[in-house]
């Protein structure tokens, strides 16, 4: 056998399972057991037919089998499979089709099963909906007929280790060159950030370049449900939610971490993404002398966020008003990125209290696409706020 090989059947997977054991399959064993194998079935594999059935097995065995070679590809950032047959990719921000058979939905249910198990979590008639995070940070929801229909259903999501430069999100499109003495001035002057956006807008991407500009004496604590910001810093200290294993049990949810992360000399608290009850906690650190925080909280549009966080907050128990009092003082400012054709901050804007006692993001600096900035009513606060000039002279903004 000398040519590639990209197809392996179970029993071959059972064979080198059973001469691996408890061996790394990161290391030579995983080739010398492929290699074994392969001989006990009378075929001499070559070097290039090793590495390429290595490969494959590996992707079989610990990775996503037949998607893995997509998840492997830079410009891949979501793979959705929908069907045997029905699979698609995102580069880019754009959908399409990928040219994979997965075989029969009764493969797709077995490789739905075999990831959540790897990413700890249970899958099957009894739980038949999961949402886990690989080993290699990949984040997995898979859905079981019925509940799916007539096939499993598998969302991966690729979290790139790689940080972004300011520099390099400005060259990309995604943040305006008016908006780069905005940014730096609110990490400098240690402002509370949100930041927000729908799903893929690139907002944890945004939050680790801010992040990378922190000062370097600074400690940062990062909590997050998947350990997805990668910033340059030399002192990050990471806490990931865990979910109850199988029989329901150790469970520790992003409220209490955001508690422990309190007890640990931070400097700035960050929290990957506000999606519960965790909000109350992170508003009581926030306004008790934790500036320089920062946060990632889905919305529509950043006039959209303070109903966003009133929602959150109805999950912990707070009123209203409550919430819109703690929340103006905890907040200085929202970064909204949006999604088109290329994702882009689309906005800066002022938390605060409405005249009628509302919470309500007032726009301060309004991009578009092409990266042409206008101020908005709320940019001479905000430019005092930052010790920046509100006219040309401080920052170039388009009138």
């Amino acid at each position: 056998m000398s040519a590639p090989v990209r197809t392996v059947g179970p029993d071959f997977l059972d064979a080198v399972r059973a001469r691996l054991g408890p061996h790394d399959p990161s290391g030579g064993s995983l080739d010398a057991a492929v290699e074994a194998a392969a001989r006990d079935a009378g075929a001499v594999l070559g070097s290039a037919a090793l590495r390429s059935m290595s490969r494959t097995v590996r992707d079989e065995l610990f990775g996503a089998g037949r998607l893995q070679v997509l998840l492997d590809d830079p410009e891949v950032t979501d793979v959705l499979v929908n069907g045997p047959r029905d699979v698609w990719v995102e580069r880019a921000g754009r959908l399409g089709r990928a040219d994979v058979d997965l075989g029969g939905p009764d493969d797709v249910r077995a490789l739905a099963v075999r990831l959540a198990a790897a990413g700890g979590q249970r899958l099957d008639d009894a739980s038949p909906a999961v949402d886990a995070r690989l080993p290699d940070g990949t984040r997995l929801h898979a859905v079981l007929p019925p509940v799916a229909g007539t096939c499993a259903l598998i969302s991966l999501r690729v979290v790139r280790s790689r940080p972004f430069t300011i520099e390099q999100l400005v060259a990309s499109g995604t943040l305006a060159t008016a908006l780069v003495p905005v940014v730096r001035a609110l990490v400098a002057t240690r402002a509370n950030l949100l930041v927000s956006g729908a799903t893929g807008s690139g907002k944890t991407t945004l939050l680790a370049a801010l992040l990378s500009l922190v000062p370097h004496d600074e400690r940062l604590v990062v909590v997050e449900e998947a350990g997805e910001l990668s910033p340059a810093h030399p002192h990050v200290v990471r806490l990931l939610a865990r979910h109850a294993n199988v029989d329901g049990a150790g469970r520790v949810d992003l409220t209490d971490l955001v508690r422990h992360a309190l007890r640990m000399r931070p400097d700035r608290i960050v929290l990957g993404e506000c999606r519960g009850a965790e909000v109350r906690e992170v508003l009581a650190a926030l306004n008790t002398g934790h500036d320089g925080g920062c946060a990632t909280v889905h919305a529509n549009a950043a006039a959209d966020v303070p109903a966003r966080l009133e929602a959150l907050a109805a999950l912990a128990g707070m009123s209203r008003d409550a919430l819109a009092a703690q929340a103006a003082s905890a907040f200085d400012a929202v970064l909204h990125l949006r999604r088109g054709d290329r994702r882009y901050v689309a906005e800066v804007g002022v938390v605060r209290r409405a005249a009628s006692g509302d919470l309500e993001v007032a726009c301060a600096l309004r991009s578009d696409a092409s990266g042409v900035t206008v101020a908005g009513p709320a940019w001479p606060p905000l430019a005092a706020r930052l010790g920046l000039e509100s006219g040309r002279a401080g920052v170039e903004v388009v009138r």
